[in-house]
């Protein structure tokens, strides 16, 4: 009796141990975002871009290659990625309403972590601000204390650019000399410096942190350290490879750039609406400009390593970086983001797990060292863990979770309005621990982007909820993208999957770029005749899965041939 009265003890010790050592293991969380970052990075192939400290950071990291978002706008993008439910489900569209009280009261991913013990925090732009977080960020439900903004932003959008006039203007183009500026500063420079003081005062806490930093860069304007330009010689830069507008595009599936055109520089061009094109040399100077604001923001990323290296965090937190959608440079005659198109919903996403994805070499090596972008901007890293198959944002919630220690949020059901917590997307932690085995015919990524009319108007970029008339549904897997513009319904939320405005397929094996649009006229007409004993439960996604199973067979069938 008393020795198992012995063994049971031991097991009960045992048992309370691993709980100590599980709740120990629990890792912090330092997950930053850019604003506007398409894949123009050193670590996603882009051999123009000049970004070493994120290279360094994904050298150390899992890479997604292909990684889209739901929505290519700011406030419905980040929604959906923080709660891990798409727009369908969120509501949110346009910047104008506050899930919880519009859609359904969902868990999001800080809210998570702080009911599990995390002290959470917000610095800069995480949710987008406004109407869209309550005005508060989502404080008190997401974080643990209100969230930091940094002064200098309300400059942001004021004349605080020198022409060549020499008086100040609202300009798209707008690096400046950064003891001009008032008080010295720049948003993103104040927001690292509050992320680094954070993470300095969370150093030798037991509790652990979720720190969210989110960096106003490459977002327009280009308001920017003029330093970074140097980088970027006028004369070495070239425009988009494919910067006309494609013949086939349907006119619904164009944004007309509104936000850019009415910056006071682009005015000035009297450029025609919609299609007419920018002059070349000032589409070289954007580009330019949203290169040397990617440098800026790389620069802020390794000073937020550098300080997690030399705090002694880097071995405890787990590292995330991405960005809420990609922003077009002249790709198909557009600029900035609201379409479907994959350099407006690819971004990256990089995930930095201690122990899984890196092994320090010795306890005396740095792990993110410093990298000054201006003084080595040609340093190179080798990527060793990619996932080249596509993932989504609404992936990001679970997979975080899991890979904290934390438990998995249940998938949703179909209807999930009532469900807090659950997720829509997938656990991609299965992937950190075993090789990729080449394509994932299952994998898909699914965007949308609303529209108010058929062709293109100044509101087609960013439409009200109640001016939404049609939706334009994207799937994209490893060959395709499939997009179809269907009826939409603001009153009643409902899709008319029989009301098609148009439609787009692109094969991406010969069209990477996504300018040959092959959807045909006859393709729909057989394939809605085929689709109609579908019962009326079968949501757009399966619809436009079965659909993309009909055509790529026939085009198969057929060689191709559009």
């Amino acid at each position: 009796m008393f020795t198992c009265l012995r063994i049971w003890l031991l097991l009960l010790v045992l048992h309370t141990l691993a709980f100590a050592v599980v709740a120990r293991e629990r890792k912090n969380v330092l997950f930053i975002m850019a604003d506007d970052l398409r894949t123009s990075l050193g670590c996603y192939g882009d051999s123009v871009a000049k970004s070493p400290n994120i290279d360094q950071l994904a050298s150390k990291s899992q890479v997604f290659l292909n990684a889209y978002a739901q929505q290519a706008v700011c406030a419905p993008s980040r929604t959906s990625m923080l709660t891990s439910r798409r727009p369908d489900t969120t509501r949110l569209y346009d910047f104008n309403s506050y899930w919880r009280t519009h859609s359904g009261n969902y868990t999001t991913l800080p809210q998570y972590f702080k009911s599990r013990g995390y002290f959470t925090a917000s610095v800069g732009k995480v949710f987008h601000p406004g109407i869209a977080s309550n005005y508060s960020d989502d404080y008190p439900y997401s974080w643990s204390t209100p969230a930091y903004h940094p002064a200098s932003f309300r400059y942001e959008k004021e004349k605080m650019c020198k022409g060549e006039d020499g008086k100040l203007h609202a300009n798209l183009l707008c690096a400046v000399n950064v003891t001009e500026q008032p008080g010295g500063t720049l948003p993103d420079l104040e927001s690292t410096e509050e992320a680094v003081r954070l993470l300095k005062s969370r150093a030798d806490e037991d509790v652990p942190f979720f720190l969210a930093v989110g960096f106003h860069k490459p977002h327009i304007p280009f308001r920017i350290p003029q330093e970074y330009l140097s980088l970027f010689p006028i004369d070495e830069m070239t425009l988009a490879p494919d910067p006309d507008v494609p013949t086939r595009l349907p006119p619904v599936a164009y944004n007309p750039w509104m936000d850019v055109r009415q910056r006071d520089d682009v005015q000035k061009l009297n450029i025609s609406f919609p299609y007419g094109p920018i002059p070349k040399d000032f589409q070289l100077r954007i580009r330019q400009h949203y290169y040397a604001a990617v440098s800026y923001v790389d620069a802020q990323v390794g000073r937020l390593l550098g300080a997690l290296d030399e705090l002694g965090l880097s071995d405890s937190t787990m590292v995330v970086f991405t960005s809420d959608h990609g922003w077009s440079l002249g790709e198909h005659g557009e600029w900035a983001k609201y379409s479907n198109f994959d350099v407006s919903t690819r971004v990256p996403l990089i995930f930095y797990v201690p122990g899984v994805t890196s092994q320090r070499a010795s306890p005396r090596e740095s792990t993110f060292p410093f990298i000054d972008v201006l003084v080595q901007p040609q340093l190179s890293f080798k990527n060793d863990k990619v996932i080249r198959n596509v993932v989504e944002l609404v992936d990001v919630f679970p997979t975080v979770s899991h890979l904290a220690g934390l438990k998995t949020p249940a998938l949703c059901p179909d209807i999930s309005f009532q469900e807090e917590l659950c997720t829509e997307g997938a656990n991609l932690a299965h992937s950190f621990h075993r090789r990729e085995r080449g394509r994932n015919g299952e994998a898909i990524s699914f965007s949308q982007y609303p529209r108010p009319a058929a062709t293109p108007q100044v509101n087609s970029d960013l439409p009200d909820l109640k001016d939404i008339k049609i939706m334009g549904y994207s799937l994209r897997c490893w060959d395709y993208r499939y997009t179809l513009w269907l009826g939409f319904n603001p009153r009643t939320f409902q899709v008319n999957v029989s009301d098609v405005h148009a439609g787009e397929l692109y094969m991406l094996e010969g069209d990477p770029g996504q300018d040959q649009n092959i959807y045909s006229e006859s393709d729909q007409s057989v394939m809605m005749a085929k689709m109609a004993g579908l019962p009326r439960a079968v949501g757009v996604q399966m619809r436009m899965r079965l659909q993309l199973l009909y055509l790529s067979a026939g085009r198969k069938r057929s060689g191709g041939r559009a």
